[in-house]
């Protein structure tokens, strides 16, 4: 379960109730000041019926606000008890089973404790390479852990370890990179599917003729018929890989294995994978989305304003009734900001779920890749994602923003992931050893084609004044 997504829209739907009752009790005290001011003994009757009116929606407020203040806590208690039996499951404890004088350890063989940055997992795999019988052992044992955390599927799935060609990294090591990187908060966000266990390429169904329906005219008339009829969508499988080169003497005596950094070599191939999810010529999100064009010379919130309620609706336009409430929209931290700087003594005719009347959006405070950041006006979650390229159009200076369905917005990976890792000597008269991480992947946004962006001078590098 999304938690954190939970938790925004219940924040979110709390602001929006505090605003409400705030507002009314500013509201209250000025139809008691002005009674006072104008020394009015009684109010009259409308603000006699007003200020009734009033006290019975706080009182409905207060009720809304404490039943949200539950649900938070009970999802918030939720969330931590989740997040605890995932950390505990990546525990071995002891059972007390075995053979006499046998105790199992209390923790995995690679941990963040002993092996914060996976130093001494890539040596282990190098050295178990090269024919260390204790490395080989400990890469053994980790499998055998990882075998029981993700059960037969993965058994199936993953290579033998006989050959070292197919290592299942610490799920820890993927969790976090050395080097600042843009991470894949869309890809996390997307539809998710497993890979099939072979071939090279995925199909879904896209229904091309649908079915018909109408009035029948009269008694024994021929009712409305059309064939039904779809076709398969064929998506090809990515491979997407680096590579870490260690000499022997790193290897084989521990001398400046300090830069070996499995979280940054997982973080690159993370970047890749978004990257491509946006960028990718004519499959990425900025090809197939139909563009919704924002031309200003001297760009404001305001002016950009109808763009983001155009764009959303063309996707719900697109997809009528299959992705009611699904839509997202994904954009870089610059423009985030920016529109978080804009000011306006306007507001919108309409007010929309959890966002209250007086604001533009809401910003949740989530970190970067961390789900939601936000809610724009027309109550659309928004992903910030820096993967997003900030050198297009005429002048190289403009970013995109992007509206798509998550229902509609399918990525298959691997369930043997976090990713596979092999060591092979291609060097050895450099007295070298790769190691090399490697995943596979495939995605598309056009089964049911929706994607809609924003894009054109208005998004050129935003100015903070």
């Amino acid at each position: 379960m999304d938690f954190e997504r939970l938790l925004a829209q219940l924040n979110a739907q709390r602001a929006s109730q505090q605003a409400r009752f705030d507002a009314l009790d500013t509201e209250g005290r000025s139809i008691l000041d002005g009674a006072a001011n104008d020394n009015q003994r009684n109010l009259t009757d409308t603000e006699n019926e007003r200020a009734l009116a009033i006290v019975g929606e706080r009182a409905t407020l207060r009720s809304q606000l404490a039943a949200t203040d539950a649900q938070i806590a009970e999802v918030t208690a939720e969330r931590d008890a989740d997040a605890e039996a995932t950390r505990a499951a990546q525990q071995r404890t002891p059972t007390g089973a075995g053979a006499p004088g046998y105790t199992q350890p209390v923790a995995r063989t690679y941990n963040e404790r002993n092996d914060r940055r996976g130093v001494q997992f890539a040596l282990d795999v190098a050295r178990g390479f090269l024919g260390d019988s204790n490395a080989r052992s400990r890469i053994e044992t980790h499998m055998a852990e990882e075998r029981d955390l993700r059960g037969g599927e993965f058994t199936e799935r993953a290579a033998g370890t006989g050959a070292f060609s197919g290592i299942i990294v610490p799920q820890y090591l993927t969790e976090g990179t050395s080097l600042a990187r843009a991470g894949r908060p869309l890809a996390d966000a997307m539809n998710h599917h497993d890979l099939p266990e072979q071939g090279m390429t995925v199909y879904i169904p896209r229904t091309t003729t649908g079915t018909a329906a109408g009035d029948q005219a009269n008694e024994f008339d021929t009712v409305a018929e059309n064939d039904y009829d779809d076709t398969l969508l064929t998506i090809p499988i990515r491979t997407a890989a680096g590579s870490q080169t260690l000499s022997r003497q790193a290897i084989e005596r521990g001398v400046g294995v300090e830069d070996t950094v499995m979280q940054d070599l997982q973080g690159a191939l993370d970047v890749n994978l978004d990257s491509g999810l946006i960028n990718k010529g004519t499959v990425g999100l900025s090809a197939v989305a139909a563009a919704n064009a924002y031309t200003d010379a001297t760009p404001t919130a305001v002016e950009l304003y109808p763009k983001l309620l155009q764009a959303p609706a063309g996707v719900e336009g697109a997809l009528l009734n299959a992705a009611v409430g699904d839509v997202v929209a994904v954009m870089h931290s610059r423009r985030w900001y920016w529109l978080q700087s804009q000011l306006t003594s306007t507001f919108p005719l309409f007010g929309q779920p959890g966002v209250p009347a007086q604001l533009a959006g809401v910003n949740d405070g989530a970190a970067y890749g961390r789900g939601f950041r936000g809610v724009l006006p027309s109550g659309v979650p928004v992903i910030v994602d820096n993967n997003i390229a900030t050198n297009l159009g005429a002048g190289t200076n403009e970013d995109e923003i992007y509206f798509v369905a998550q229902s509609e917005a399918h990525l298959w990976e691997d369930p043997s992931a976090p990713k596979l890792i092999r060591a092979e000597q291609s060097q050895a008269k450099k007295l070298a050893v790769d190691l090399v991480l490697y995943s596979y992947y495939a995605f598309t946004f056009v089964r049911r084609p929706h994607a809609q962006k924003i894009s054109g001078t208005g998004l050129v590098t935003p100015a903070f004044v």
